[in-house]
């Protein structure tokens, strides 16, 4: 079900009076598309790659990585990108660090390979984070990467075009708030105005600075998402993103937005507080994953450490182990799993994410296939603790993972396979030995010789029950 739907009508009809105002007459027969009440056919069609893909990278990337959550000597225990704010870092001062950014040893094909290595499908980069600094060379301000900073270069052209050879979706972050910009959040600075004050000039930074970034974005990288953040701030309304989310979908009809680029979360846990009111495509838990499942889309975005932006002294690793198995919890309850890395001010992306990169493709290579264009369960996505169901979509082809490496046999109460089937453990040679009693369940023998780690996928042909 479109969770956008039905947007209120008086709303709606506000919207389009604006644009039909500021939109040049083309054609007699007026061309607008309500975006917002999109039926949910045409919905299905455009999530369609988004909800088969699963996983995918997100870039925490931008000035912060210079200080690496160190200033002046001091360690901020905070996440790294908001140590402007945690700091109180002046504007002239954090413009400082921005002078020292110099990514010489970025390099974006190799990005691109480590992320179709780790089996991700799409990334998404912070184009500009709440410090304002924009990652590629922006016409409406020269606080950017190629006019503010030594390196000169466009990052989101490279990436997106090494992205784009190695067939991976490409998503950006974009900033609603902006701690630089002077009729956004940056009037008092060194406070940078967070969650209490109003700034009456807001609505003309959205319109002469926000949707002009956003239109360069669009027309120069043609972005396949839209990641808001930062729309909790006071002066962004819920009538503003109504109207944003429009205005973005205008630009490129096909594009995927987030659900925050509305006022519709519940915080942390990222979901909308009425599927029907507010805008956006899916939810974004951050930092932890839904408990159950939704009839939302929805994606967990989570980082391998503490923090999303690269801070030099956090070695708070998350093991590989743990890391696949959210990838599969996540998808047996049928969201997708954004995994985050914080290059260094350098432009490398950090050994302990790159072995842990490697180790999910080395995983995902085997047994991708329980992974990519599932479905969750109509009853039951779990077993106890230590099980997962997915089902292929348009196949009768059904998984149980397991994350404890099963002994003698494995007992599954949900799948009912079909008679005469084979059954196989992904990356195991042979079929195994199964019975199946109404009463008692799948009961599968486990073979003595079965290898492998971090979790294992057992592919039954058959229905769940």
């Amino acid at each position: 079900m479109n969770p956008k739907k039905p947007i209120r009508l008086f709303i709606s009809f506000l919207i389009c009076l604006s644009w039909s105002c500021n939109q040049a007459p083309q054609t007699k027969k007026s061309e607008f598309v309500d975006y917002l009440n999109e039926s949910d056919t045409d919905f299905d069609q455009r999530m369609e790659w988004w909800r088969e893909s699963r996983f995918g990278m997100f870039i925490h990337w931008g000035v912060y990585a210079v200080p690496a959550g160190i200033h002046k000597g001091e360690k901020y225990e905070s996440i790294g990108e908001w140590i402007q704010l945690k700091a109180k870092i002046p504007i002239d001062e954090y413009e400082a660090y921005a002078k020292q950014f110099n990514p010489v040893k970025y390099d974006a094909e190799q990005w691109a390979k480590t992320m179709k290595n780790a089996g991700m499908k799409y990334v998404v980069i912070t184009s500009k984070h709440h410090d304002g600094f924009a990652l590629w060379d922006s016409a409406v301000s020269d606080y950017d990467i190629v006019d503010y900073a030594p390196y000169g270069k466009d990052i989101l052209k490279s990436l997106a075009e090494a992205c784009k050879a190695q067939g991976i979706k490409f998503g950006l972050y974009h900033s609603i708030m902006d701690w630089h910009h002077p009729q956004a959040q940056a009037n008092d600075a060194p406070n940078y105005r967070y969650n209490e004050i109003f700034n009456p000039e807001f609505p003309q930074y959205v319109e002469n600075f926000l949707k002009p970034q956003l239109k360069e974005l669009v027309a120069q990288y043609d972005p396949d998402i839209l990641w808001f953040d930062g729309e909790w701030i006071p002066d962004f309304t819920h009538e503003m993103g109504l109207d944003l989310y429009q205005y973005v979908r205008t630009l490129k009809p096909s594009i995927i937005i987030n659900n925050r680029v509305d006022k519709g979360r519940k915080g942390m846990e990222g979901m909308n507080k009425d599927d029907k009111k507010y805008a956006g495509d899916f939810g974004t838990p951050e930092q932890e994953i839904l408990e159950g499942t939704s009839t939302m889309d929805w994606e967990s975005c989570m980082t391998m450490n503490d923090t999303w932006g690269f801070k030099s002294f956090d070695e708070n690793w998350k093991s590989s182990k743990t890391l696949i198995h959210n990838l599969i919890d996540i998808t047996a309850k049928g969201g997708n799993y954004l995994l985050n890395i914080g290059p260094t001010a350098e432009g490398q992306i950090p050994n302990p994410s790159q072995e842990r990169l490697a180790n999910m493709g080395s995983w995902l290579e085997v047994n991708g296939e329980a992974i990519y264009a599932t479905q969750k369960f109509k009853k039951a996505y779990k077993q106890g603790e230590n099980i997962r169901f997915t089902k292929k979509t348009n196949q009768p082809y059904l998984y149980a993972i397991t994350f404890e490496q099963p002994s003698q046999q494995l007992v599954l109460k949900h799948i009912q396979p079909r008679e005469d089937s084979s059954i196989r453990v992904l990356g195991h040679e042979g079929v195994l030995d199964w019975t199946f009693d109404p009463t008692k369940g799948l009961i599968i023998k486990i073979p003595e010789d079965l290898t492998g780690k971090m979790a294992w996928t057992f592919k039954i042909e058959g229905k769940e029950i």
